[in-house]
């Protein structure tokens, strides 16, 4: 017998990744010292700052990936996993420099893998961090046919005497919002129940309430990478106190996590629209409004905590994606939704 006989092809995984190659390089600067196929990423860490402080991050995509299946549309959960990423450190302030990712699956299927890598390489260019190294594991049996599973890790850099952890907030701060572009990569266990597996629709079913698009095209929508808003309002010299991705844990989980103690926050929904796709969500799984806000972004993908006067200097500044004044900063704890 052969390896090829059990299912693990290796040939076919490396002209995936040949193919994939000119995306990977494409991502690269001076500092990428390795080349594609290395059994580590060399990349050259000198003179980053002045004290530099390094920021790391792992996460995937979740259920998210079984929308990709069902549809065979494969590089957009690759740009959804950096860009969770890049936002992720970038909440302490941090910049991604290097990325890498694992990808898992029982067998290679022609393009799904260049599909993923490309995607990747895509968010990775976009953020100006390096695709670096990564993984492919075929693993026989232990994966449905047709599916795999994704995960990467990014490493950023701050600056030690500018990293953002919240401490400075005080009450009567304000909380901004900036908009996400649907589910984002959280709460798609949800979704895809009430949706699609008990729900009244397929993945190329058109609800009404979606204004004709496509509710797999609405589930895939790329999770939005904030890095830009917080260049703009650097770049515009406001006074960032804390940051907040709103992933796993909606608002009542993610913003106590950045706050000091003796502080909570109240959002006033009445301050942004919710899309249509959660209130599709809400309608068909009989959600709670507070269950909805715990377990999706309801339309705020990212939150920042500003001084009033920086808060007015944002209005102002108008960056990317940017809803507005949506919160405020209270003393107390927890999270109150009005």
């Amino acid at each position: 017998m052969k390896y090829s006989d059990s299912g693990v092809d290796i040939d076919r995984a490396g002209k995936a990744l040949k193919s994939a190659g000119a995306a990977i390089r494409g991502t690269w600067g001076e500092r990428v010292l390795s080349g594609v196929g290395a059994f580590g990423g060399l990349f050259d860490a000198a003179k980053l700052a002045e004290d530099p402080v390094l920021v790391s991050s792992i996460d995937g995509v979740g259920t998210k990936l079984k929308v990709a299946f069902a549809t065979g549309l494969h590089d957009t959960v690759g740009q959804c996993l950096v860009n969770h990423c890049v936002n992720d450190i970038l909440v302490q302030g941090a910049r991604p420099l290097f990325f890498l990712d694992y990808f898992a699956t029982g067998g290679l299927e022609d393009g799904v893998l260049e599909a993923v890598v490309g995607g990747m390489a895509k968010a990775c260019g976009e953020n100006g961090c390096a695709l670096i190294a990564g993984e492919t594991a075929e693993m026989p049996g232990f994966y449905a046919a047709g599916e795999y599973d994704l995960a990467g890790c990014i490493v950023g850099v701050v600056e030690r005497g500018k990293i953002i952890d919240g401490s400075a907030a005080r009450p009567g701060d304000k909380l901004l919002g900036f908009a996400s572009t649907g589910l984002h990569t959280n709460g798609y266990s949800l979704a895809r129940k009430v949706l699609l597996d008990e729900g009244p629709y397929e993945v190329d079913s058109r609800p009404e309430e979606l204004g004709g698009a496509g509710l797999g095209e609405a589930l895939l929508a790329v999770h939005r990478s904030y890095l830009p808003a917080f260049e703009a309002l650097v770049a515009g010299g406001v006074a960032i106190k804390g940051m907040v991705h709103l992933t796993g844990g909606g608002f009542t989980d993610n913003i106590p996590r950045v706050l000091p103690e003796g502080c909570g926050a109240r959002m006033d929904r009445s301050r942004w629209t919710v899309p249509p796709i959660f209130g599709l969500i809400q309608k068909h799984g009989g959600v709670d409004d507070l269950e909805m806000h715990r377990a999706f972004n309801m339309g705020v993908g990212y939150l920042f905590i500003l001084s009033p006067e920086d808060a007015e200097r944002v209005l102002r500044l108008a960056p990317p994606h940017l809803i507005g004044e949506i919160g405020e900063i209270v003393a107390g704890e927890g999270v109150e939704i009005l």
